[in-house]
Order: structure tokens, then sequence, then C-alpha cells
């Protein structure tokens, strides 16, 4: 049997690729068929920043002594006022450190800039890029020191490809999770993992219709849109005025970071209700 635990944020709980009965499906659960004998744990939660994979979920990641595991977060961190890269960077280690120290194989990620996927003014765009990038530099490091198998999203082609996200623009959609789970699939295989078949990075679900995400906007994407202009926009626009008074542009090597312009496993939320944190300011779609 292969013990899979999954720590992360909403992209980990699979926001943005529907399970056939309800719920969410996400790159995890697809990744976690190909392992020999799975049984898949997935502990991410909404809003999870990474002081609270910490918190709550490394404990009962730790209890279920994984085979492999995967801590994917940051977004959230940097869309807080109180964000600070080297914060991040030692509670990312303390999570990452644990769970090699159990005998894990541990997943990483480097994230993409989410400007860019909002389509946000290059003004706006510029100091969100910049804390990814503050982001990706503590991974990359958390990732050499324990040696982890680090997927750069930010830096993968086809990461920015339109047709893998969701109509949020935040969160993949089935073709992007597949997109994940193909990559993740490929670095076991490379690391020498036993593996079973490659996921399918075909989707098996038609993608939605322009008439079906004109809905999901007019429902729930009315009060997901307006949370973001009140609680994001603002907060950008104060970043992006710091910044310009301060005279700070991107940090050097960023470039490739910022770009302007456009068998099944069982599956089990092991976080109490009660341990959940606030569910992400722009993240959640319902």
């Amino acid at each position: 049997m292969t013990t899979f635990v999954t720590l992360g944020d909403s992209i980990t709980l699979g926001m943005g690729d529907p399970a056939p009965d309800g719920g969410w499906r996400g790159w995890a659960e697809l990744l976690a068929r190909g392992l020999p004998e799975p049984e898949l744990h997935n502990l991410a939660t909404l809003g999870a920043q990474s002081s609270h994979v910490e918190r709550f979920q490394l404990p009962a990641a730790l209890a279920l002594r994984p085979d492999i595991a995967s801590v994917v977060v940051g977004i959230n961190d940097t869309l807080r006022g109180g964000f600070s890269p080297a914060r991040f960077g030692e509670s990312a280690a303390r999570t990452v450190g644990a769970l090699r120290a159990s005998g894990a194989a541990v997943l990483t990620m480097r994230l993409p800039d989410p400007g860019r996927m909002f389509g946000l003014p290059g003004g706006l765009a510029r100091p969100l890029a910049r804390r990814m990038h503050a982001v990706n530099l503590e991974m990359d490091k958390v990732a050499a020191r324990f040696g982890t198998l680090h997927f750069d999203a930010a830096r993968d082609p086809a990461t920015y490809d339109r047709r893998n996200w969701s109509v949020d623009r935040l969160h993949p959609n089935e073709r992007g999770h597949r997109l994940i789970a193909c990559r993740y699939h490929d670095a076991l295989a490379a690391a020498g993992h036993p593996l079973g078949p490659r996921p399918d990075p075909r989707p098996a679900s038609p993608p939605p219709t322009r008439r079906n995400e004109l809905a999901w906007m007019a429902t729930k994407g009315t009060r997901w849109l307006l949370r973001r202009s009140v609680d994001l926009v603002p907060y950008l626009v104060f970043l992006a005025v710091r910044e310009w008074l301060s005279g700070t542009g991107l940090p050097s090597g960023a470039e490739g970071e910022w770009l302007p312009g456009a068998g099944e496993a069982p599956v089990r939320n092991e976080v109490p209700a009660a341990e959940e944190v606030p569910a992400e300011p722009i993240a959640e779609p319902g």
C-alpha cells in the first residue's frame, strides 16, 4: 500500500475540477490512481497559509506515516498584509523537513504568477508578482535543502495556457489538474518510484460552454468578483503605490516570474471542520 498525504490550500483540495459525485477531485486524486495500492488522505483546506499547514495539517499528516506527501502552499500568504518571505520559508522548511525526516518523499511546487492569470494591469500585477517570486525563492531553498521533487509551474509554458484554467482564473480546471498530476507522475518515475499508468492528460469531461461560464459569473461568480474587488484590488493599489514611492522594481532574476500582458484511491478529508481556516479572499468561488 502507498500512503499519499497532501497538504496545502484550494489548489490541492481540487477546486476547479468537479468530481462526478459532487465536491472536488483534483490533481492529487488523479496522481494517486497511478500509485501502487494507493490510499489518499487530502488534508488541504480552503485559504490555508504556510502557518496553517504547519500547525493543523502537518501533525495529522505525520500521524498517517506517509510514503509520499505533497506541500503546495504560498498564494494565500502573498495576499495577506503581514506577508513575510522569511516567515513563509521558515514555516515551509519545518513542514517539509518533518515530512522528510519521517521517511516520506515530498512533492513541492514553484507557483505561477496569479497577476498574469488575472490579467491585471502591470502596476497592480507587479507587486503581486514580486511576492510570488519571493515565495518561490524560499520554496527553492526548501526543495534544495530537503531534496524534494520540485515542479516548476512558474516557468512551465503549459501553465499559462488559458485552456488549463477555470473561469475564476485562479484554479486549474480538469485539464490543468491533469497537467499537474502528469508532471508529478513523471518526477516520481524519474526518481525511481514504482508507479502504475501515467494519468491521462486529456479531460474526461467537456469544457464548460460560454453559456455555463456566464451563468457561473451571474450567480456564484458575482459574489466572488465583488469580494475580489473589495478585498484584493485596493490592497494591490496600496502595494503598487508603495512600490512606486520607494522606487523598487522586480528583484534580480524575477523576469521569468512576471510577464505583463495578457484503480481509484479512497479520498478522505482528515482535518476536522473546527480546524479549517477562513476561506481565501479571492480563491473561493462559492
